[in-house]
């Protein structure tokens, strides 16, 4: 039985051994018709790593041939096959603006922004790609409204989107967790404004009391009194949207504590008047 799978083995090697060698061959080879046809079919069967290098070789030798529309889209979509995401969104790019007419242009545009989506890192990270990603998908739709590409487009963006939104809400609530209430305050409302429609509402409206009142805890005194007012607005604003939320106990006790000491501070302002008179 082993030495079967000893046989087998060698046999494998032998045919890989034999193909890397024919290949090499063939690249060495001065026979540009037989190079171009190789590079076809190395694609067509799926053989991607093969066909890009023949494809890379033999394209700016055939400009203006019959093959060269075809072979540039395809080296395009080598590159996107490969990982190489930069690179193909160059080359979809370029090929889209070349061959403007071509029947091949509409999908180079949705395979450049493509290209864009796939690009785009994990949310930790910077989003320039993301944003250039949305954009280019916008473009596309745009271009050809009428697409069969158009609601996978859409998909898409809202996907990226929603990575923009998970990147923006944690940014936001790092700025709480760090004790940095009045920038968080900030970035709440900006998420607010930038995110009407997100999932992430809920506990940002809670979060916005929160750190109202953690705020207005550590002021100095001559400003507490109007941040624990702007804690209950944020309250009340809260609970008028999200009266049934799993955050209103911990937003009820902030908003109690804050009536409290408003309430304390203009009881004390009442003897103190009452005192001068």
């Amino acid at each position: 039985m082993q030495k079967n799978w000893i046989i087998l083995a060698i046999i494998l090697l032998s045919l890989f051994t034999t193909g890397c060698s024919e290949f090499e061959r063939l690249r060495k080879s001065n026979d540009l018709p037989k190079k171009v046809k190789a590079a076809f079919e190395y694609y067509d069967q799926k053989r991607y790593y093969r066909a890009d290098i023949l494809f890379e070789e033999v394209l700016p030798l055939i400009q203006g041939a019959p093959e060269a529309e075809k072979g540039t889209f395809y080296h395009a979509y080598c590159k996107y096959y490969l990982g190489d995401y930069v690179l193909s969104k160059y080359q979809f790019q370029k090929f889209y603006e070349t061959y403007a007419r071509s029947q091949f242009a509409e999908e180079a545009m949705y395979m450049s922004a493509v290209s864009l989506y796939a690009d785009s890192p994990i949310y930790t990270l910077d989003q320039t790609n993301t944003i250039e990603a949305i954009g280019a998908l916008q473009n596309f739709i745009n271009t050809y409204p009428n697409s069969k590409y158009v609601e996978e487009s859409t998909n898409l963006i809202n996907e990226l989107r929603v990575k923009l939104e998970k990147k923006a809400f944690e940014a936001a609530l790092l700025y709480s967790r760090t004790g940095n209430h009045k920038a968080a305050l900030v970035a709440f409302n900006n998420f607010q404004r930038g995110y009407p429609d997100s999932d992430y509402n809920e506990e940002v409206a809670f979060r916005k009391v929160e750190s109202a009142y953690l705020l207005a805890e550590q002021s100095i005194q001559s400003k507490q009194v109007e941040r624990y007012q702007e804690a209950i607005s944020s309250y009340e604003s809260f609970l008028d949207r999200y009266p049934q939320s799993k955050f209103l106990r911990r937003a009820e006790t902030y908003y109690e504590k804050s009536l409290n000491t408003v309430g304390e501070a203009n009881k004390n302002l009442q003897t103190q008047k009452a005192q001068e008179q």
